[in-house]
């Protein structure tokens, strides 16, 4: 059975002052639109004939136009490129899709009144590409719902448009580039500008040395030597120069900052060790010398005592005092218990004896 091809009409109403992003004219081409949306979904398609490229050409009630639209089986596929971040994504999605659908009804004659069936729709997959300078994960979802006014219930709302976005600035999503090169290719040829422009260049030199830097390489080597002019013009008209050495001086800052934090944490060790050594040797002088004096105290007086008992047993014993007195004394005298008047007089009356 042969598969039913949707068609889509493009519209009319062009505004030929639209200059062409660099990202769409990149995948122009359906053998490389093809490659990207294999490397996106985990697909093996090969065939360029079943990819229909349906891209809405400046809607007037938009006022903007979509980077790439097409239609892949029963799948129609909406592809955006963002270099400044955007939460508004899935409201355009919904325009978008609006549209398209519009179209699909009135080329396959469908009506949506006087039926009893339901219209069978191709499946809408949305996917927006950023490369901005805002720090972003590999990938998230932006729900249309999320920008719905809470209703203070829990309700489900009556629409939803889902995008996702692929961070495809350099370092992120690897696995996909690996399967995409020309997405890769691009992710490499944007940071290649980066880095010149972090080493100072004026955007016109960035860009001039990024693409014979990137073509010497072999990147977009094939879109470079052919249309060189072209993307040169196009990256001076969408590139944001003063958002980007904004970023740029932010980063900066902040790079200064953590090296700031990472010499003070150092020197604040290094400073706190020896006030720390210095209070502890203070402190334990102090304490020391408390604690020598305590016991040397303490020692003193227990010397003493022993000694005055030692003379006292010593003078009794002269006077032919009996034992049994001498202890008896001893306890009255020096608050002794009987126990250790016995041992004190066994002590030092024998070394009188």
């Amino acid at each position: 059975m042969k598969r039913k091809r949707y068609k889509f009409r493009t519209a009319q109403r062009i505004n030929r002052k639209y200059k062409d992003r660099l990202f769409r004219f990149v995948f122009q081409n359906k053998r490389d639109l093809l490659e990207l949306y294999n490397a996106i979904n985990g697909t093996e398609y090969q065939d360029t004939e079943e990819l229909e490229i349906n891209t809405l050409e400046d809607v007037l009630y938009l006022g903007m136009k979509n980077d790439l639209s097409f239609l892949l089986g029963a799948t129609v596929n909406l592809y955006e490129h963002q270099s400044t971040w955007n939460e508004n994504m899935p409201l355009r999605g919904l325009l978008y899709f609006a549209e398209l659908y519009q179209r699909y009804l009135e080329e396959n004659g469908y009506r949506l009144t006087g039926t009893g069936r339901r219209l069978p729709l191709p499946f809408p997959r949305y996917v927006v590409f950023y490369n901005g300078t805002k720090e972003e994960p590999d990938q998230i979802q932006l729900l249309l719902s999320d920008s719905f006014q809470s209703q203070g219930k829990d309700e489900l709302p009556s629409l939803e448009c889902r995008a996702v976005v692929l961070n495809i600035n350099y370092g992120h999503n690897q696995a996909i580039m690996e399967r995409c090169r020309r997405l890769k290719d691009y992710s490499e040829f944007i940071e290649e500008i980066r880095r010149n422009l972090r080493a100072g260049m004026v955007l016109e030199d960035a860009v001039e040395q990024g693409i014979e830097a990137c073509m010497n390489r072999g990147i977009l080597e094939d879109i470079l030597r052919k249309s060189k002019m072209e993307v040169r013009k196009m990256l001076l008209t969408e590139y944001d120069e003063k958002a980007e050495r904004e970023y740029l001086r932010k980063e900066a800052i902040e790079m200064g900052l953590e090296e700031g934090r990472a010499m003070g944490l150092e020197q604040g060790l290094e400073q706190g060790l020896q006030q720390g050594l210095e209070q502890g040797l203070q402190q334990g002088l102090e304490q020391g010398l408390q604690q020598g004096l305590e016991q040397g105290l303490q020692q003193g007086i227990q010397k003493g005592i022993q000694k005055g008992i030692c003379a006292f047993i010593l003078d009794n014993l002269e006077e032919n005092i009996p034992k049994k007195r001498i202890l008896s004394k001893l306890e009255r005298r020096f608050f002794l218990t009987p126990e250790q008047a016995r041992e004190y007089f066994e002590k030092y009356g024998r070394e009188e004896q």
